[in-house]
């Protein structure tokens, strides 16, 4: 009986946190068929009211959103991909014990807006896809993450035997770290992928070229341009 009741108990409060969590998406469904005045009064709670389709209209006409799109696809698989990459190798590194100077990286310590501004754009990267691909790509956070992992997953003993072997530091990190570290790769590449999808602050810093905006930016225009108007 205790059991029935916990598991009816349970039940219920799964299905009270889904439909909080569903309800705003559900929300923005209705909302974008429906009238803009209705949403503003308040009549648009559980059933559209005034549907119309100007919103999808205009999202399907504006070239700039789909190229918005291609953008951000570009700027997320490459990011990912290097941000995923140098962690994992900055990572291993800083667990090896053998690593001189290992103990001292505490922090890291950003130099500022204006000097990160300086230095990018002394190295031409102003208006590129690259800066946007680069900066951000690797966080203190996950690289911590992915040490303490290979610290807790990969023992001395493990290496002692490759090097033994004859296997490399290198070597030993692609044949066998990296393929006993699935779980924490996919981590920080999903940590990773969030991040650049999300990101807008490097663009609106580095980019003023519309056609290599990310989504975010071509968002905040059109925003921009439909309160002014």
């Amino acid at each position: 009986r205790e059991d029935r009741i916990f598991n009816i108990a349970v039940t219920v409060i799964s299905l009270i946190v889904l439909v909080i969590v569903l309800y705003p998406l559900y929300f923005v469904i209705i909302a974008s068929i429906s009238s803009p005045e209705d949403i503003s009064l308040g009549k648009v709670t559980f059933l559209p009211s005034g549907i119309n389709f100007a919103a999808y209209k205009f999202v399907l006409e504006e070239w700039k959103i789909w190229r918005g799109y291609l953008n951000t696809i570009f700027y997320t698989f490459f990011g990912t991909l290097l941000g995923t990459s140098v962690t994992l190798m900055a990572a291993f590194a800083l667990s090896r014990r053998d690593l001189f100077g290992r103990n001292v990286f505490t922090m890291f310590f950003s130099g500022g807006l204006i000097p990160t501004y300086m230095v990018v754009s002394s190295l031409h990267l102003v208006n590129t896809r690259t800066v946007l691909v680069v900066m951000g790509t690797v966080t203190v956070y996950n690289m911590i993450i992915a040490k303490t992992f290979f610290q807790n997953s990969l023992p001395e003993e493990l290496f002692e035997a490759a090097e033994l072997d004859g296997c490399g530091i290198g070597k030993f990190f692609f044949k066998i770290a990296v393929p006993c570290s699935k779980a924490i790769i996919a981590v920080i590449a999903l940590y990773v992928g969030v991040s650049q999808w999300n990101s807008y602050f490097t663009a609106m810093i580095y980019v003023t070229d519309q056609k290599i905006y990310p989504l975010q930016l071509v968002l905040r225009d059109i925003l921009i341009l439909g309160q002014q108007l």
